[in-house]
């Protein structure tokens, strides 16, 4: 009642043709990689990420240092010049 009318065939003779081989197959590894080229994707991209985090904040680092450093020596001047008055 619910199986679909599907249309009748003509029956088409199969030719098979037998290949000759000399070599025999080549044994399978018995595992996919394909789960662990994805774990190795996340990791590489995991790994990027986390070093451009650090990079950014080496960056600001250095930054803030230098200013640090200049602040330090013009008030150093400045402190210096003010006890020659």
């Amino acid at each position: 009642m619910f199986r679909p009318k599907l249309p009748d065939t003509p029956h088409v003779p199969s030719i098979t043709t037998h290949i000759p081989q000399d070599h025999a197959p080549a044994p399978s590894a018995g595992r996919s990689v394909a789960p662990f080229v994805g774990v190795g994707a996340g990791a590489v991209a995991a790994v990027v990420v986390v070093g451009v985090v650090l990079t950014a904040l080496l960056a600001a680092v250095a930054v803030s240092a230098v200013s640090v450093a200049i602040a330090a020596v013009v008030l150093r001047s400045l402190v210096t010049g003010a006890n020659k008055l």
